[in-house]
């Protein structure tokens, strides 16, 4: 089971947000690949690196990382970031997760 904690779903309501300014329907198609990356870590969830304790598949479309852990029976992500962000930033983001 995946679950997607309130601060992952708001950090992709912000990415929406951003991209749908920028173009007309961008921000839906930003959603749709995120959201399909994300159904990809019920066969594929940690073989991906871990980054700052979490482990982070980074996005084929946008320059966003998933941030996420596999506990037991689930998979739960913690946050989805713009990897343009300073690196820092994020360090401290995924520290208040």
């Amino acid at each position: 089971m995946i679950i997607i904690l309130p601060s992952a779903r708001e950090d992709l309501a912000n990415g929406a947000e951003f991209y749908e300014s920028q173009s007309n329907g961008l921000g839906t198609y930003f959603l749709e690949t995120l959201f399909n990356e994300i159904e990809k870590l019920d066969q594929f969830a940690g073989i991906h690196p871990i980054v700052f304790g979490f482990h982070r598949l980074l996005s084929e479309r946008f320059p966003y990382a998933i941030y996420y852990l596999t506990e037991a029976d689930s998979i739960v992500v913690k946050a989805i970031l713009d990897c343009r962000r300073n690196p820092k930033w994020i360090r401290e983001r995924l520290r208040d997760e």
